[in-house]
């Protein structure tokens, strides 16, 4: 085995000399995307943080009652967040909030648009499948090696790391909700004179809108699941006190901090879920 194992393919050295070109060439745009995300979650930190925490809540339970109209829900919502509040996590609860919702907005405005091209064009989705499978299945603490090369310490590689790794879930679903329109839909849009921009935004986009808000539910989902890993390189929120409970091997620290990512997590779900 020794003639396989010393012709060994330089992919990991290839990786590395392919990262710091993007580093030496690429500098002016690393450093102009980690100032739109920090401007971002400074934005979004200044209005979770700046009001009383129960005018926030009384927000999210508005915003409940918005989307699914259902009293429970709101209660639900409004019970967790209280909770929240009473094992003292609001602060670490906003942050890992900031992260999921700038991580939403990136991924919601790249994956929908590249949804919707790879529904239209099969060649480019299959084109695509390959880097969405990687994106998905490269363990996600090797995002961060970069993630730190390029932006350093703190939330901003924390959230480029989260984008990676969820990006493919809002890409995938948008995809499948346009390219599952009934046939029968389309051919009578058309035969009614529709152009292509109205038979996507009066046709295919309403009929992929259970689709696409599940997409956003994933997203929130993964995003969330990302926060103990993206506390690794600095990113505030609920994992930092999860890594200090393993750290210090402190049972009721990570089991607290663990079941608000819970509760938070099912509270979103409930928040955004959208039947057919």
């Amino acid at each position: 085995m020794d003639w396989l194992t010393n012709r060994k393919i330089p992919v990991g050295d290839g990786a590395e000399a392919f990262f710091l070109w993007l580093q030496d060439n690429f500098d002016w745009f690393f450093d102009a995307l980690s100032v739109l995300m920090e401007t971002m979650i400074d934005g979004i930190l200044r209005v979770l943080q700046t009001p009383h925490p129960l005018i926030v809540v009384a927000a999210f339970v508005g915003l409940t009652w918005l989307f699914q109209r259902s009293w429970k829900t709101c209660l639900f919502v409004a019970l967790g967040f209280l909770f929240i509040l009473n094992q003292g996590y609001w602060e670490e609860t906003t942050e890992s909030l900031t992260l999921v919702l700038s991580a939403c907005v990136f991924c919601m405005a790249l994956g929908v648009p590249l949804g919707i091209a790879a529904a239209h064009r099969p060649r480019l989705y299959r084109a695509m499948r390959p880097v969405l499978d990687l994106m998905q299945t490269l363990p996600t603490f090797v995002y961060l090696i970069p993630a730190i090369v390029f932006f350093g310490i703190g939330m901003v590689p924390g959230l480029i790391a989260t984008v990676i790794f969820v990006l493919p879930a809002p890409i995938r679903l948008t995809h499948l909700g346009v390219s599952s329109t009934p046939q029968p839909l389309l051919e009578a849009a058309q035969s009614f004179g529709a152009t292509n921009r109205q038979t996507l935004f009066k046709v295919e986009l309403p009929y992929a809108l259970p689709q696409i808000m599940a997409g956003l539910n994933q997203t929130i989902m993964l995003s969330l699941s990302m926060v103990v890993i993206a506390a690794l390189v600095g990113a505030d929120g609920l994992g930092v006190p999860v890594l200090r409970a393993i750290n210090t091997v402190n049972i009721a620290l990570g089991f607290e901090s663990g079941f608000i990512i819970v509760v938070l997590a099912i509270m979103l779900d409930r928040m955004l879920r959208m039947e057919r």
